[in-house]
């Protein structure tokens, strides 16, 4: 069996799932929601986040928001996404448009320890990811496989399973689960959003000294995050 035919065979046996239907209709709709608040904001022309210029995430956003027409432009990408995927027609188009702005939203945040969208970003990337592999007959003509998936296989709504898919959601759940333990395990130091949010952290830190320099660094000095861990790391 080729490669083609087994990606489609696999492809077939998740779109004759009432419950992954379902849920490909539940990340539609909760992408939607994420990118319509936050672009209407860049469209109106105001400020991201109450975030000081200090934090890391705040420069960056602050630098963003006096970029002009580019700021406003992502807002009208992340809108147009947003609509497009609230119908299914369209719904392929907005996954593909949502991608690339996500997936940069996901690797910012996580540069920057961003605690505001750590968690979210990433969980949203793999909603938009399972959206591309649920539309995978939409555009797997660009890849160079030989046979073509034939739209009119895909079963109707009235023959779909019932049966629930267990280990799928078993692993949503683990993959949310993994991205909430690195969130609050996976670095040693977190930013945080203010100096007092970040200072509680130090309580239970190994150097409380050192923890309180580092919160110091970012939120008064507004040094480099990466310069305020390089002396943390040094003091430990």
């Amino acid at each position: 069996m080729s490669i083609s035919s087994k990606v489609d065979q696999l492809h077939l046996q998740a779109r004759g799932n009432r419950w992954l239907y379902l849920f490909a209709i539940f990340n539609r709709v909760a992408l939607a929601a994420g990118f319509i608040s936050s672009g209407m904001v860049k469209i109106l022309g105001e400020r991201f986040t109450a975030l000081s210029v200090n934090h890391p995430m705040g420069n960056y956003l602050e630098a963003l928001y006096h970029t002009g027409y580019y700021y406003t432009v992502i807002g009208v990408m992340q809108v147009t996404a947003a609509v497009l995927l609230l119908f299914s027609r369209t719904a392929i188009l907005g996954a593909v448009i949502y991608f690339p702005i996500i997936l940069n939203i996901c690797i910012l945040s996580l540069s920057v320890r961003f605690e505001g969208s750590f968690v979210s970003s990433p969980l949203m990337v793999f909603a938009n990811l399972y959206l591309l592999c649920w539309y995978y007959h939409k555009w797997k003509y660009i890849l160079p496989f030989n046979r073509a998936f034939i739209e009119n296989e895909l079963p109707k709504w009235k023959d779909l399973s019932s049966k629930f898919p267990t280990r799928f959601f078993a692993g949503v759940v683990g993959t949310v689960t993994l991205v909430m333990l690195i969130f609050f395990f996976g670095y040693d130091i977190m930013p945080r959003n203010t100096s007092r949010d970040c200072k509680e952290q130090c309580e239970d830190s190994a150097n409380p000294r050192a923890c309180d320099d580092f919160c110091d660094c970012i939120h008064k000095e507004g040094q480099p995050l990466e310069k305020c861990l390089e002396a943390y790391d040094q003091a430990n």
